[in-house]
Parts: structure tokens; C-alpha cells; sequence
């Protein structure tokens, strides 16, 4: 009674292996971008914690170009982008001010 993912087979028309190769590589790419993505915003929180004011403007000048990027490309909505920014710009400059 073992439960095991039913086995893929492979596509017959040449157009859809051709497919498949696409994906295997686009899906390295989102996933790449993905992470890049998520490792500047938890920079950015980071320093905001621990309280530099300095690391976390540059850093987030750094992250806004790559969460515009990775929006642009469509692998996180526009609105998500947008939301982040605007939150981690609200924390930075809640920094600036309390300093």
C-alpha cells in the first residue's frame, strides 16, 4: 500500500521534449532570481535590526533594483514587489528618524 507519485512519462512529439527542456531550465533561472530576491529583503531586515542606518539605505538601494527586476521578469506579482518596498522603506526610515 505504498502511495508513490505515479511515474512521468516521457512527452512523444518532439515539440513537447523540446518543452521540457525549456522548463528544466527556466525553472533553474526563477529559482535563482527567487532566492536572490529573497536574500536582499532579508538583508535589508536585517540591518534594520540590528540598528545601522547606513548598511541599511545601501542595501536597500541594492534591493529595490533586484525585487523591480525580478517583478519585471514576472516571477513575483508587481504588487508584492511593491509591497515589500514600501514596508522595508518604512522601517529604514523609521531608522533615519530615530537616530
Amino acid at each position: 500500500m505504498a502511495s508513490a507519485k505515479p511515474k512521468k512519462k516521457n512527452p512523444r512529439l518532439a515539440s513537447g521534449r523540446k518543452r521540457v527542456r525549456q522548463d528544466v531550465k527556466i525553472n533553474a533561472a526563477n529559482t535563482s532570481l527567487r532566492s536572490k530576491y529573497r536574500t536582499a529583503v532579508k538583508n535589508v531586515e536585517k540591518a534594520v535590526l540590528a540598528g545601522d542606518k547606513a548598511k541599511a539605505t545601501e542595501l536597500f538601494g541594492k534591493m529595490q533594483a533586484v525585487v523591480d527586476t525580478v517583478a519585471d521578469k514576472g516571477i513575483f506579482h508587481k504588487n508584492k514587489a511593491a509591497r515589500d518596498k514600501s514596508r522595508l522603506s518604512t522601517k529604514v526610515k523609521a531608522l533615519a528618524t530615530a537616530a
